[in-house]
């Protein structure tokens, strides 16, 4: 890759960076923003669910809208919402006041996520170029989420309100890059008709929608997806209160998958879907978003155990706990070094099975802490939970995002990461219930800081089985693949210029060829113009605007 292509992915890999070291800061200033604004323990507590509630709630629609309104528009404008309200968070005064700047935060991270990560697999040739891309992406978010512990512990010496001013710089340092090197579709971007796909540039290309960009939006679609997510994501966090308010939970659970049923009856009879149901057809991106959903799903839920252990239990500083967490970021220096090799010489599949193993080796490890073990014994576990981070969430991304044609690869991106944060928020509510209905059990005192090692002991069983599952869902995709390769899948009469014209006809809502199309031609794509200015490697948007 040349310099403006290392360049651009450098932006994009901030923004990642960027999400994980503010989640992880926040997580570690809560006391004292709860000491300094006298929060009560629940409002203290949405502080950080309405991130999760904004950020679950809105991933799908802000994939689909990088795909119809533009990836680089998206990018932009929520990446500025982010920063605004980044900002006002540092001068609340009030809980709302924070739990609004971090509901509109996750918001914004909802569809500038999506939006960066189709940047990257519309930008670079799917093969080496976008894989190498995607786990630097990867291994990027877990190294902002172990660093901002670190950040976030020193920031929070000088005043809670840092932790809220410090994102907004890096903030606005990524911006500035963006707008120089994310390059602008040649074209206007919005109602136009479809265009045939493209075979990707060979390192930066378009950013802007390429593919059927509808002539409308569909807003009931978007609305009962919306309205969906928010109630499942409303009901997950609401499990961390165990038996309490029942009632409340298991209603917005029902309103959500009733919305959620809504959703897809209102998809199959719209002209122009905002969601294209066929892609639940292809076995690897539902493998994937599961995956990811079980993976991010036990491995918050540890890292929640494991603050919870050191710091209650073993009354460690909130700075000493984030430093001895901080191999658990080793994937920062793997995902780019290790595991490409890994997937070169063995495929996605088989790294993202190993990857479960080692994450399911690190919690069984850990079942038996005890009140007094030295560091020595955990740092096994903390090692083997950052480098199964680094053999799976990156390979996902591939695998989610390998063969889908460029039209969706917003609709790919947003599924993803629904699932990323559908799965932290499942891991998390599913640990701290089981932390209250045990202590509650063995204690008849008040507060959650009596909870016991017995009631740690269990909450761990949450991340155990959900990596033995994602041990089963990474199998089963080892065979998945095992097959396509007997069935000679990659075919060049099928697969032309990376476009799969079985799986992904360039017309048709099912996105499968007409019946009878003659075999593709050869794989030799005739000559593109390239555009009057801006580097060689860089092609003009291809949309065909009215």
């Amino acid at each position: 890759m040349g310099a403006r292509a290392w360049a651009l992915l450098l932006v994009l890999c901030g923004t990642i960076f960027l999400e994980g070291a503010d989640i992880a800061m926040l997580a570690v200033a809560i006391p004292g923003i709860r000491s300094d604004l006298d929060l009560s323990t629940g409002t203290a507590a949405w502080v950080i669910s309405a991130y999760v509630l904004g950020y679950a709630g809105f991933t799908l629609l802000g994939g689909r809208a990088a795909d119809l309104l533009g990836r680089r528009r998206m990018f932009l404008t929520w990446l500025g919402v982010f920063i605004a309200f980044s900002g006002l968070g540092g001068f609340a005064t009030e809980g709302w006041m924070l739990i609004v700047a971090r509901f509109v935060t996750g918001v914004s991270a909802a569809f500038m996520t999506p939006a960066a990560m189709s940047i990257i697999t519309t930008s670079y040739a799917e093969g080496p170029a976008r894989e190498r891309a995607l786990l630097i992406f990867a291994g990027t978010s877990a190294g902002g989420f172990s660093l901002g512990l670190v950040v976030g512990g020193l920031l929070t010496e000088l005043g809670w309100q840092w932790v809220f001013f410090a994102p907004v710089l890096v903030a606005v340092v990524i911006l500035a890059g963006a707008l120089c090197l994310i390059p602008k579709p040649a074209g206007p971007v919005g109602l136009a008709e479809p265009v045939e796909p493209v075979e990707p540039v060979e390192s930066v290309g378009p950013v802007g929608p390429v593919g059927p960009v509808v002539k409308g939006f569909d807003l009931p679609g978007a609305a009962a997806a919306a309205g969906a997510m928010l109630l499942l994501a409303f009901g997950i966090v609401q499990l961390e209160h165990g038996l309490a308010d029942w009632p409340l939970t298991a209603a917005a659970l029902a309103a959500g998958l009733l919305l959620g049923a809504a959703f897809v009856r209102i998809e199959r009879r719209s002209a122009q879907p905002l969601v294209r149901l066929g892609i639940f057809r292809t076995g690897s991106v539902v493998r994937a978003g599961l995956g990811a959903l079980l993976y991010l799903g036990a491995f918050m839920g540890f890292q929640l155990v494991l603050t919870l252990y050191l710091q209650d239990l073993r009354g460690w500083s909130s700075w000493q706990a984030a430093v001895a967490m901080v191999v658990l970021g080793c994937d920062v220096f793997l995902s780019p070094t290790l595991t490409p090799r890994l997937v070169r010489r063995y495929g996605n599949p088989r790294v993202i099975l190993g990857g479960f193993v080692l994450a399911l080796l690190a919690y069984v490890l850990f079942l038996p802490v005890g009140m007094d073990w030295p560091y020595l014994l955990m740092f096994p576990t903390l090692l083997l939970a950052g480098t199964g981070f680094a053999l799976t969430l990156g390979p996902q991304m591939i695998a989610a995002t390998d063969g889908v044609a460029e039209r969706e690869q917003g609709l790919a991106s947003g599924l993803l990461q629904t699932a990323t944060q559908f799965g932290a928020a499942i891991g998390i509510s599913a640990v701290t219930a089981v932390i209250g209905l045990v202590s509650a059990g063995t204690h008849t005192g008040a507060g959650a800081v009596q909870t016991d090692l017995s009631a740690f002991r269990w909450a761990l069983v949450v991340p155990v089985v959900m990596a033995a599952l994602g041990v089963v869902v990474a199998t089963a995709g080892v065979r998945g693949d095992k097959e396509r390769n007997g069935r000679g899948r990659h075919d060049d009469r099928n697969d032309v210029g990376g476009y799969d014209r079985r799986n992904r006809g360039p017309a048709g809502p099912a996105g499968t060829a007409p019946a009878g199309t003659a075999p593709a031609p050869s794989r030799s794509p005739a000559p593109q113009p390239t555009a009057p200015s801006g580097p060689a490697d860089v092609r003009p948007a291809t949309s065909e605007a009215r």
